[in-house]
């Protein structure tokens, strides 16, 4: 039995979350039950273009499973995997950084526009 040597590109993209908006959105959602493609789509207020490929990146990537009921019309549900758990922990924390961050990110933003958006040098002599 040989290993091949994973190359860096490869660990990059097998690292490689692309959490967006959409994607944070949907797996809080789908926090606590399995919701259909128009429940997600309704309580998000996403466009179907963007929510299909949302769900078909989380899919892909093993965060979330989607089930078809073969009923018509047809039935689709979509619910977090355990890689899809560990991601929404990832999302809380986010939300946590964001709400006791939030002030001085707006400062920030303040004084940046203050300056007609550009940046502020500051010179340091050693």
């Amino acid at each position: 039995m040989s290993i091949q040597p994973v190359s860096s590109d490869q660990q990059t993209d097998v690292l490689m979350v692309r959490p967006n908006k959409w994607t944070l959105t949907v797996v809080t959602l789908l926090r606590e039950e399995r919701l259909r493609f128009n429940e997600i789509k309704r309580v998000a207020g996403v466009s179907q273009k963007t929510l299909t490929q949302t769900l078909r990146d989380l899919e892909r990537d093993g965060f979330i499973t989607r089930t078809m009921f073969a009923t018509i019309p047809p039935r689709v549900d979509y619910e977090l995997t355990q890689l899809g758990r560990e991601l929404l922990q990832l999302a809380d924390n986010l939300h946590n950084f964001v709400v006791k961050n939030r002030d001085d990110v707006l400062a920030a933003r303040q004084r940046f526009d203050s300056a007609g958006g550009e940046p502020v040098i500051r010179l340091v002599h050693p």
